[in-house]
């Protein structure tokens, strides 16, 4: 076995390249096989990245050298890959959403569950050191009760790449950013009791939205996300009765801090990349788990639920789903 774990890459666009660099500076990971929709796309990407380009996914997968498959496509197709990679035996790292919505994720983990195969979302604010120290000092009651909390994932990100904006490929604001803030306030929180959703939908996707979480104790979180916001700045706001805390970028934040009723300087810093996903994803597989500690299947089948009833309430389906 290479000490290098060897990654099938489903999907070249924007960000299968800011990954494969990082990956590939690492040392501790390889592109071994490459699969695009435009045969010339994966042949361009094989030739910066490594790999070799295959003219299938099925080819891609299959092949030999394969020790982990990522499918980083347009949202749309996901399952469809996932699917192919699981029927393959091969486990996979699937990029966030991780469909389209809650029937197709339902389809792909009871598949990976009855072929004993590995998948996972890469959702890596949650496979990072930051986010997962904010809720450790929360669950240590660092923060005291919370009396407010606001995950903004506000962007102008409708500029990063054509399918964020495009219906066809399962484009818009909560699956896009808004699967960050909600997962954000999910991880924190739990489910909750009931969720609130009013967005701004048009030309067939929904640009921004406020989703507000309730508890049965009368607690009430705020989600934002948006993609056509100029000068947003992604950013977690949580007020406690011990302490409050301000994150930039949360989805990737590398740094955290806050003082307490005490006075007490409270401090941590991390690498907010996506290497840990990718590090933590490839020991799990060679471990021989079936799902992630990190991003496990109730948390991808939950968020899935929450961003399912978002779209419900928007009264936003795409022209392709069933």
């Amino acid at each position: 076995m290479s000490d290098k774990f060897r990654w099938c890459f489903i999907g070249c666009g924007t960000l299968a390249k800011i990954v494969a660099a990082r990956l590939n500076e690492s040392g501790r990971h390889e592109i071994v096989s490459v699969f695009a929709r435009r045969s010339e796309a994966s042949t361009e990407f094989a030739k910066t990245f490594g790999g070799k380009a295959y003219e299938t996914a099925e080819e891609a997968i299959s092949a030999g050298d394969v020790d982990g498959v990522y499918i980083v496509t347009p949202h749309r197709s996901h399952c469809e890959y996932s699917k192919l990679a699981i029927n393959l035996g091969k486990p996979v790292l699937c990029e966030k959403p991780f469909t389209i919505n809650l029937k197709e994720t339902r389809e792909v983990i009871e598949l990976a569950r009855e072929k004993g195969v590995y998948i996972t979302e890469a959702m890596w604010t949650w496979f990072s050191p930051v986010g997962n120290q904010i809720k450790k000092w929360l669950d240590e009651g660092e923060f005291g009760d919370v009396l407010e909390c606001v995950a903004d994932c506000r962007t102008n990100s409708c500029k990063y790449a054509p399918r964020v904006s495009d219906p066809a490929a399962g484009g818009g604001a909560v699956l896009d950013m808004g699967v960050y803030s909600i997962y954000y306030l999910y991880k924190l929180f739990g489910k909750p009791d009931s969720i609130e959703c009013r967005g701004d939908v048009h030309d067939g996707i929904d640009w921004s939205e406020e989703v507000i979480f309730r508890y049965a104790d009368g607690r009430a979180f705020k989600a934002l996300s948006s993609i056509d916001d100029e000068g947003a700045d992604p950013q977690l706001d949580l007020k406690g009765s011990r302490a409050s805390i301000h994150v930039g970028q949360l989805h990737y934040a590398g740094y955290a801090s806050f003082t307490d009723a005490e006075g007490n300087l409270k401090e941590f810093s991390g690498d907010g990349s996506y290497l840990n996903e990718f590090d933590i994803v490839s020991s799990e597989m060679r471990e021989g788990l079936k799902e992630s500690r990190y991003i496990t299947h109730s948390d991808t089948l939950t968020v899935m639920e929450i961003l399912d009833e978002c779209r419900r309430q928007m009264n936003l389906k795409y022209d392709f789903e069933d």
